[in-house]
C-alpha cells in the first residue's frame, strides 16, 4: 500500500478495507453524492503512514473509519447519522419524526435478525466451527426465506424510496455466495428481484470497487 499521511481537509476521508461495514459506508456516501477520498487498508496493512497506525483514530482498531476535519467516527450507525444530519441531499431517512423513528427501528431488526449472522459468517471464518457455521448459516438461510414476501411490497425495502436500511441489507445480499448462501429461487423471487433492482444501481455497482 502506498503510504499515505492523514491530514484533515475540507473533504470526507475513509479508511476502509472490503468488509461489509465499510461496502455499507462507502454506499451512502455515493448515493448522497458526496465527495470523498478512500484509503484502502487491509488486515495486515493497518499503517496510516510511517508514523500512525489505524489504532490512532480508532482505538478499537477496526474499520471502516469516517474522518472530516477534526471529526473521527468509526461506528457506522453513528456514520449514518452524521452524513443525514450533516448533509441535507438525497435523504436516506424519512423527514416524518414517526416514520424517522420506524425506519430506525427497521433498521435495529435488520441488525439484529441479519447483520449480526451475516457477521459471523462473514468475519470469524478463522475461529467458527464447521457445526456453528452450519448452524449460523441454516438460520440465515430460513430467515430470509420466511421473510422474502417482505420484499415483494415495495421497491425497496419496506418503502417506496431508497434509503439506509437498503444500503446496509445490499452490502450482505451481495457476500451470499461468500457466506454459501444459495435462496431457493422458487421461494425466494421476491428478495431475488429485490436484489437485481439494487444490484443495478449505477452507486451499488461503483461501491463494489473501493476508490
Amino acid at each position: 500500500m502506498q503510504n499515505q499521511t492523514f491530514n484533515p481537509t475540507n473533504k470526507i476521508l475513509l479508511y476502509a478495507d472490503d468488509g461489509y461495514l465499510s461496502h455499507q459506508v462507502r454506499l451512502v456516501l455515493l448515493e448522497k453524492q458526496l465527495e470523498f477520498d478512500e484509503i484502502g487498508l487491509d488486515d495486515e496493512d493497518r499503517f496510516l503512514n510511517q508514523y500512525e497506525d489505524l489504532a490512532d483514530l480508532n482505538p478499537y482498531n477496526t474499520l471502516p473509519v469516517l474522518v472530516y476535519r477534526d471529526l473521527i467516527l468509526y461506528q457506522n450507525l453513528v456514520i449514518f447519522e452524521y452524513l443525514e444530519d450533516r448533509y441535507y441531499q438525497n435523504k436516506l431517512l424519512p423527514d416524518n419524526p414517526a416514520d424517522r423513528a420506524n425506519y430506525r427501528q427497521l433498521i435495529w431488526r435488520i441488525n439484529q435478525d441479519w447483520i449480526a449472522k451475516s457477521h459471523i459468517l462473514l468475519t470469524h471464518t478463522d475461529t467458527l466451527d464447521k457445526k456453528q457455521a452450519e448452524i449460523t448459516r441454516k438460520e440465515l438461510t430460513d430467515s430470509l426465506v420466511t421473510l422474502s414476501p417482505l420484499f415483494a411490497h415495495k421497491p425497496f425495502f419496506l418503502s417506496d424510496k431508497f434509503g439506509l436500511c437498503d444500503c446496509i441489507l445490499a452490502s450482505v445480499l451481495w457476500r451470499l455466495d461468500k457466506m454459501q448462501i444459495d435462496l431457493p429461487s422458487h421461494l425466494c423471487r421476491p428478495i431475488l428481484n429485490y436484489q437485481q433492482r439494487i444490484f443495478s444501481r449505477e452507486m451499488f455497482k461503483k461501491s463494489c470497487q473501493p476508490l
